[in-house]
């Protein structure tokens, strides 16, 4: 399905070693490709964009040195970025937060099939945050879930102090980040990082690094259509 040996180069660029997930990613893109078929995962199904957009995409975010112990990748979809973060960094212990459960069932066989240990949680980020979730992960991400302000809510209140919570953006991030700076702040984050790269397509990619400092007070997260309605 994909060129592994091409799919190598391009993270190797990028400073990563990809070689020892390259045949599962193989495998991954097959199963997605087949599986799209019958439930809409993604857009993206040619061998380049799913080895551009998808896999060096998440790749780039699980090579970050705060991706480590409890994890939850919020809105998953297709597994994007956090069964790849996974595979690539076998030691975290991935949770999968997804409310749909078509795709949930495709996370579930997915998983089966690479052979990795994944959480699955169906359910709304910010109904997980009201209940055993909270603040329970070291780390929150989220890529192509919502706009900044609203992703701020859904996801610090999932990450304990001291954690981090990583938005995967595109262009204009730090605009973004200038107009979700209240909401973080009201779920206790502060933004201590954006780290910039340029996908192999020329597609920009950011990651913004927020830090969480403070326990996020009991009203928040709000309900999903108060957040949707009115953001922060």
């Amino acid at each position: 399905m994909i060129d592994t040996t091409r799919l190598c180069e391009k993270a190797r660029r990028y400073g990563i070693d990809a070689a020892p997930v390259a045949r599962a990613l193989d495998t991954y893109a097959q199963y997605l490709v087949q599986y799209n078929e019958k439930v809409n995962l993604t857009a993206i199904t040619d061998p380049e964009g799913i080895e551009d957009r998808h896999f060096i995409d998440s790749l780039l975010l699980a090579m970050q040195p705060e991706m480590r112990g409890d994890a939850v990748d919020v809105g998953t979809g297709a597994g994007f970025p956090g069964v790849v973060a996974k595979l690539y960094r076998p030691e975290i212990a991935m949770t999968l937060m997804e409310p749909t459960g078509k795709r949930v069932e495709f996370l579930r066989s997915l998983c089966e099939r690479l052979g990795i240990e994944a959480q699955l949680v169906k359910e709304r980020a910010e109904e997980a945050a009201r209940k055993r979730w909270r603040e329970q992960f070291d780390v929150a991400t989220a890529r192509a879930v919502a706009a900044l302000p609203a992703l701020a809510e859904y996801c610090l209140p999932l990450v304990k102090v001291g954690g981090v919570f990583i938005a995967m953006k595109g262009a204009g991030a730090h605009e973004e980040a200038e107009a979700a700076r209240r909401a973080a702040e009201k779920m206790g984050g502060e933004l201590a990082d954006v780290r910039a790269f340029t996908l192999p397509d020329g597609s920009a990619r950011s990651l913004l690094v927020y830090r969480k400092v403070r326990p996020t007070p009991p009203v928040y997260p709000r309900n999903g259509g108060k957040i949707a309605k009115s953001p922060l």
